[in-house]
């Protein structure tokens, strides 16, 4: 990525959850936030705006071009990839920085993305996700007699000794994170959403494979059930949680798991997803999860959990990003949803230079026309003075 050199005055700084807002200069240096000015940098007067860290999607999908999962999987790698940089464009538009991508993504994109041949958030991939057989991950039908074994999204490994050589490869080819699916799910065609998935010998092995190489492993996970059995066997971050109780909140605290909600994709979904050909099955599994997101960040905040903040957008609604602010806010307030969508989500991907801007600092930051906490609709709403920095260079003005 092009670093570049970029003061900043004159602004409200968001100071992190500790201190709140104060007004000051930001100087950005060669991409990184400075204590002190670059004389030759230019200078942004951005008197009545308030600047907060570039925000965090800890849920993102390249690669989810489409409503339906075969396509998804199977269409050409190059459309997706295509498709992909319209979709990393876009959100980094939005001011979504850097983003996580749990499902897709590969070392071809991130390169890429590292040298600069298009516009894009700051890009963690974990490679297609490890599916059981009928597992969330599995595209098929109950009526289709076709193999399945991989796809550009997700890859079909079971056993032990299968899931410890797939976690190896992504390790190889520069995955940040593994992703895991232990429960059913909206998308998937065959798998009630409450049951868990792999055994706990099969998740043991991913957990300890991907530990060896210093990262960790999220899982897609819903139910009680599937959520204990995700974190008694080292996974680390729970992806939606929507059907999630105190007791298993409790118990995600006690063992520092993060939860990630994806709050606009149901909502998405429940709005849209007919309209756009999504199927009958998905339709009537996203109703039964609809209305528990919200519940589920109020009872991992109350337990303590670590809760971050992500999209999981398929096809064309991707452009909801946003609208998951807002519904995060209406569950946790202003404050904490900020928290979430960058102190917290930083933490989860384990960059000390993301989610802040104290010296050392990405130079990454997103200027809102108005105090966030006093008019929260500043996070989510477009405004022509909205403005999005990367690296100390100006993405949009």
């Amino acid at each position: 990525m092009r670093a570049g050199s970029l003061t900043i005055a004159g602004a409200m700084v968001w100071n992190g959850s500790a201190e709140g807002f104060a007004r000051r200069d930001l100087f950005v240096v060669d991409g990184a936030v400075a204590e002190r000015a670059d004389p030759g940098a230019e200078v942004l007067d951005a008197s009545g705006s308030w600047v907060v860290p570039g925000l965090i999607d800890a849920h993102f999908h390249a690669y989810a071009t489409s409503m339906d999962g075969m396509e998804n999987e199977r269409g050409p790698l190059s459309y997706a990839a295509i498709s992909g940089t319209r979709r990393l464009e876009a959100a980094l538009r939005r001011g979504f920085t850097t983003v996580r991508d749990v499902a897709g993504g590969d070392i071809g994109l991130a390169r890429a993305v590292d040298g600069g041949l298009f516009p894009s958030p700051r890009y963690h991939f974990t490679g297609p996700a490890l599916s059981q057989t009928g597992g969330h991950g599995d595209p098929r039908a109950a009526h289709v007699d076709v193999c399945f074994s991989h796809g550009h999204m997700c890859e079909v490994v079971d056993g032990v000794d299968a899931l410890r050589i797939a976690v190896r490869d992504r390790m190889r080819t520069g995955a940040h994170a593994i992703k895991v699916m232990t429960s059913g799910g909206v998308f998937s065609l065959t798998d009630p959403i409450r049951i868990p998935q792999y055994s706990p010998e099969e998740l043991r092995a991913v957990v300890e494979e991907a530990t060896r190489r210093g990262s960790y492993v999220a899982a897609h996970a819903y139910s009680p059930e599937a959520v204990q059995h995700s974190i008694e066997n080292g996974v680390r971050s729970i992806e939606h949680g929507n059907l999630i109780d105190a007791e298993t909140a409790r118990r995600m605290a006690e063992r520092r798991a993060f939860l990630v909600p994806t709050l606009a994709a149901y909502d998405a979904m429940d709005r849209r997803g007919a309209d756009i050909g999504l199927n009958a099955t998905s339709l009537a599994k996203n109703s039964e999860v609809l209305s528990k997101g919200q519940e589920a960040v109020r009872l991992a905040l109350a337990a303590g959990v670590r809760v971050g903040f992500g999209s999981d957008l398929m096809g064309d609604l991707e452009d909801d990003q946003l609208c998951g602010v807002r519904l995060q806010v209406s569950a946790s307030g202003a404050e904490e949803t900020l928290r979430s969508m960058t102190e917290v989500n930083a933490e989860l991907i384990g960059d000390e230079r993301l989610g802040h801007l104290r010296a050392g600092a990405y130079g990454d930051a997103l200027l809102l026309t108005a105090d966030p906490f006093a008019e929260p609709s500043a996070l989510w709403e477009a405004d022509a003075r909205r403005a999005v920095v990367q690296g100390g260079r100006l993405v949009t003005r």
